[in-house]
């Protein structure tokens, strides 16, 4: 054998470790490389409160994207949950200002509507058996339009006049607004992710989930209610899309028009980046929340070092860019 030909067989496993390596913690470099890197820029970065906005600013995204992450556990993919959260929001809102409801009633009953859309999509993609992103695209416009005809096509208030001519004379509860402030939101949002993270890695449910995913065919011979699951998936994805509106409501204290849409592609984008996180190369919430830190954490230092909002998306395409390369790259 040829000085060149051993040169080029011990490289081979060192290249292959360099990859495997990269596949399994590219993404927690990544954010590590933003920390340091933005800590170095700017002297207030790592400051408490800034941590603290950090998490406060990305525990709405992550409830949402752990939803994400359901849906995608059992090879589905939920586009709906930015116009699901919208809802929640002006619906939360509508309950206290126009119908004087407590805290209590108004989020389950909150919830319960959202449920509702869980199952109409699951109704088209199971049962209509329409293409899942195209079937939840369609309940992105149909929810949408619903939030905003809901709304009159404005911002809930409290006091706000209504079309009729009448002020609502309801009230947000103060114990609400509580649900938006730190620590309760940051707890809410651990809780939702190991919540989820435990059902899906340690129960015969999430098992049977992920089985789902990846071979929909031999789930259904093993005897997998795969119905039962996919609708399970697509209702757990719009409870949790409507938790998030609700916690937006309860940070803003009031209801914007399309609210929760601009959660969509940060919910979507943290999902899939968690994909990667230690090899999992499937869907989970740990990876998740960790691909929302890592958005947030970009977010906020680009604010810190006065980058035109213009041009963030750029920079936070690249960025997201090499985070993708750095776990996906295929090994040669």
């Amino acid at each position: 054998m040829s000085s060149k030909e051993i040169t080029l067989t011990a490289a081979t496993p060192l290249r292959h470790r360099l990859f495997d390596f990269l596949y399994k913690w590219g993404m927690l470099i990544t954010v590590a490389l933003l920390i340091a890197g933005f800590g170095i820029a700017s002297d207030s970065f790592l400051e408490p409160n800034n941590i603290i906005n950090i998490l406060r600013s990305i525990a709405i995204v992550t409830v949402i994207a752990v939803g994400v992450s359901v849906s995608l556990t059992v090879g589905g993919f939920d586009l709906s949950v930015g116009s699901t959260a919208s809802l929640a929001n002006a619906l939360v809102i509508s309950l206290f200002v126009w119908y004087g409801m407590n805290s209590v009633e108004a989020i389950a009953l909150t919830l319960a509507l959202c449920t509702l859309i869980g199952l109409f999509n699951a109704f088209l993609i199971v049962i209509l058996r329409i293409p899942d992103m195209l079937a939840t695209l369609a309940t992105l416009f149909i929810i949408q339009g619903v939030a905003m005809t809901y709304s009159f096509g404005g911002s809930i208030t409290e006091n706000m006049v209504m079309p009729s001519g009448d002020m609502a004379e309801g009230a947000i509860p103060a114990g609400f607004g509580l649900l938006g402030q730190v620590p309760v939101i940051v707890i809410i949002m651990l809780v939702v992710t190991a919540a989820a993270q435990l059902a899906l890695s340690l129960t015969t449910h999430g098992r049977r989930m992920y089985a789902l995913g990846g071979n929909p065919e031999a789930a259904r011979l093993s005897g997998i209610r795969t119905t039962r699951y996919r609708v399970l998936a697509y209702v757990i994805a719009s409870l949790l899309a409507g938790l998030g509106g609700i916690l937006l409501a309860s940070r803003i204290g009031s209801s914007q028009v399309n609210a929760g849409g601009g959660y969509l592609m940060d919910a979507v984008a943290a999902a899939w980046i968690g994909l990667s996180l230690a090899g999992a190369g499937k869907p989970n919430a740990l990876g998740t929340l960790v691909g929302a830190v890592l958005l947030g954490v970009l977010q906020n230092g680009l604010v810190m070092l006065s980058v035109p909002y213009y041009a963030m998306d750029i920079i936070k395409g690249l960025v997201l860019a090499l985070a993708l390369a750095m776990t996906y790259v295929q090994r040669r």
